[in-house]
């Protein structure tokens, strides 16, 4: 398989140095804003750690759940990838327990059908949101949160099948990450849907860097990131217009539990964590 560079780091004297190559998953075509966040903040860390790293992305598009496999098996054919923790994942692979979404991912706005999306704005609770039907990916953290909490969800098997269900009148939402959702609504996928402008689901949920368990040397150098404030200023240059933008301060909270997460979150750290209107 043919592996195409996307950071190539070197070190003094213009040789590469340090571990092989990292590979990582081939990027979801609905998070660019967060895979270019990703990369920088992988360039950041080598850039702390003043050692020299190859990233590069696989050639191949992989679900979420083969992700994991290719990460947790001895034999898998990667080393990184970026996603939600949960108790299990943790048990596969190995964490870099900073948040690099600052939890983010946890802060949910949906699409909703044109003609329902002013509907959104009398919704106040967890309890009203369970008269809805949300649609979701089947191997997606969320769909296990969403329905720990009460409301129905539809699992779908492929990335853009939410999208056609919605249209379809089988679901009544698709909640998004924040980061998601801005590259998503200027494509044909989403035709005919809107960003419901009222209401904010949010839980607590970290995405973390995980590694191979024999190839860790990333977690230090992400650490010594989040120490200095470099992290923290790069998150809101990448992010602070987009929650501005969608008003997440000012949207109605809808919070839910997440019982996936792990004990060890460093939920103890306030600086890793968004606070909004702060």
């Amino acid at each position: 398989m043919r592996r195409r560079p996307l950071l190539l780091v070197l070190a003094a004297g213009g040789a590469p140095a340090g571990p092989a190559p990292f590979v990582y998953p081939q990027h979801d075509p609905g998070r660019q804003p967060a895979w270019r966040y990703l990369v920088e903040l992988l360039r950041l860390a080598v850039d702390r750690s003043g050692t020299g790293y190859e990233f590069v992305e696989s050639g191949e598009a992989m679900t979420q759940a083969r992700v994991i496999r290719e990460i947790a098996g001895s034999s898998g054919r990667l080393d990184l990838a970026w996603t939600m923790t949960s108790t299990m994942r943790e048990t596969q692979m190995l964490p870099v327990r900073v948040p690099v979404d600052r939890g983010l991912i946890g802060h949910r706005i949906a699409f909703v059908r044109r003609e329902h999306a002013e509907r959104w704005a009398g919704l106040r609770s967890l309890s009203d949101l369970r008269s809805y039907t949300a649609g979701q990916g089947h191997d997606c953290p969320d769909t296990e949160i969403l329905r720990a909490n009460g409301p129905p969800v539809q699992g779908a098997t492929r990335y853009e099948l939410p999208f056609d269900m919605l249209r379809r009148g089988r679901i009544d939402y698709f909640p998004r990450a924040v980061f998601e959702i801005d590259d998503e609504v200027s494509r044909a996928l989403a035709r005919d849907l809107v960003v419901e402008p009222h209401v904010l689901i949010r839980y607590f949920a970290a995405s973390y860097l995980f590694v191979r368990r024999d190839r860790p040397a990333l977690a230090a150098d992400l650490e010594a990131a989040a120490a200095d404030g470099s992290f923290q200023r790069l998150f809101q240059r990448y992010f602070g217009d987009l929650i501005a933008r969608h008003r997440l301060a000012q949207r109605t909270q809808v919070r839910r539990n997440n019982p996936l997460l792990p004990a060890a979150t460093p939920l103890d750290k306030p600086a890793y964590w968004l606070v909004l209107g702060g």
